[in-house]
C-alpha cells in the first residue's frame, strides 16, 4: 500500500457556478486531499525536501481558487488535479471538493464532486483532445450514420464522433492540424474517420466538400463564414442535424476575442441563418468555453433539417 499525506477540510474562496452571480462573488469553498507518495526517504532523513510540503500544496490550491473563475465544479477539481501533477511527486489523488453555502435552498450541507485519479490516468486525459461541452451533451440528438466535421483543426469534434460509431469526414485547410488528426485516428484505431485538406473561405460557385442531402449530421464549431450557411443546409440529409456553436459579438465586447468583431455572431444571427431549418434547441449567452478557454459568450444551436427541405442556395 503507498504512502499517504492527508489534508483535511482546505477551506478557500473561488467564484464557481452556472450563473453569472456565482461566478462575480467569490463563495467559500472545502477540499480534502490524499495523495499517495512515497514518504521514507523524508522518515529516513528527517528533510522536507524528500517529502511533500502539505503546508506548499495546500498555497498552491488557494492562490488557483482565487484566480480561477469556473462554471462547474468539475472543471475546477480538474484544474487542481493538473497542478499537483504537474507541482508536485504524488502517483494518485483522491479530492472531495465541495461548496459550503450551495444556492439551494433545500440543502443544509455541501455539495461537491469526488475525484480519484492515477498519474497515468490524468496524463492520458490531459494529452487527448477534449470535445466541446456542447456537443458531448447534444450527442443524443445526432442520428448515427455520416457526419461531417467542418474546420476541424487537429480533430477533437472528429475523433469523438468516430469513437461513439460515426462515419466521420473531416475538413480543414491547415495540413499539419489534419497530419495529426490522421496519426491521432490510426492511433485510437478509428478506421471510420478521413480527412481532407480544403480552403472553406474560396471564392467559389462549386463546393465539392458538401454534396446535398449527403450527411446525417454536421458539426461547427468556433468558426464562422457566413456563405457556407447555404451549402451547409444543402449538405444535409433530410432530418439531418446541425450542431454550431461560435462566439456572439458579446464575447468581443467582452473579452476583445475573437480579434476581429466580424468573426462574431450579432445576436439571433445564427436563427436567421439557418431559418430553412427547425430549431430543436437554442442557447445563446454565457457558456462554459472548457480547459483554456474559460467563460465565453457564444450562441448554440441544434436544428434539424425537414424532410422535405426548401433549397436554400442558387447556383449562378
Amino acid at each position: 500500500m503507498p504512502d499517504k499525506i492527508v489534508i483535511e477540510r482546505l477551506e478557500f474562496q473561488t467564484r464557481c457556478g452556472i450563473t453569472p452571480e456565482e461566478r462575480q462573488r467569490p463563495q467559500p469553498m472545502a477540499i480534502d486531499l490524499e495523495l499517495d507518495c512515497e514518504t521514507a526517504s523524508a522518515a529516513t532523513s528527517g528533510h522536507l525536501s524528500d517529502t511533500i510540503d502539505y503546508a506548499q500544496v495546500a498555497e498552491r490550491i488557494v492562490e488557483l481558487g482565487s484566480k480561477e473563475v469556473c462554471a462547474l465544479l468539475e472543471t475546477l477539481g480538474e484544474k487542481i488535479l493538473t497542478l499537483l501533477f504537474t507541482d508536485f511527486p504524488v502517483s494518485r489523488v483522491r479530492l472531495w471538493l465541495r461548496k459550503l453555502a450551495p444556492p439551494i435552498a433545500q440543502t443544509a450541507g455541501s455539495v461537491g464532486v469526488k475525484l480519484d485519479r492515477p498519474r497515468a490516468a490524468h496524463h492520458a486525459q490531459a494529452t487527448d483532445p477534449v470535445p466541446s461541452r456542447f456537443v458531448t451533451q447534444q450527442l443524443h440528438r445526432l442520428p448515427k450514420g455520416r457526419a461531417l466535421d467542418v474546420a476541424c483543426g487537429t480533430g477533437r469534434h472528429a475523433l469523438y464522433l468516430a469513437a461513439h460509431g460515426f462515419e466521420v469526414e473531416a475538413i480543414d485547410r491547415d495540413h499539419e492540424s489534419l497530419a495529426k488528426l490522421t496519426v491521432a485516428a490510426a492511433q485510437r484505431r478509428l478506421p471510420h474517420l478521413t480527412v481532407a485538406q480544403v480552403d472553406l473561405e474560396r471564392r467559389t460557385d462549386d463546393r465539392p466538400e458538401f454534396p446535398v442531402n449527403t450527411y446525417d449530421a454536421i458539426v461547427v464549431c468556433f468558426y464562422l463564414h457566413r456563405p457556407l450557411f447555404s451549402w451547409l443546409v444543402e449538405a444535409l440529409k433530410p432530418q439531418g442535424v446541425l450542431l454550431y456553436e461560435t462566439f456572439t459579438i458579446d464575447n468581443y465586447v467582452r473579452h476583445r476575442h475573437p480579434r476581429r468583431w466580424e468573426f462574431c455572431l450579432a445576436q439571433n444571427e445564427l436563427l436567421r441563418l439557418t431559418s430553412s431549418l427547425r430549431v430543436l434547441s437554442y442557447d445563446e449567452g454565457e457558456h462554459d468555453g472548457g480547459p483554456g478557454m474559460g467563460s465565453v459568450f457564444t450562441a448554440q444551436l441544434v436544428a434539424q433539417k425537414p424532410r422535405q427541405a426548401v433549397p436554400t442556395h442558387e447556383s449562378s
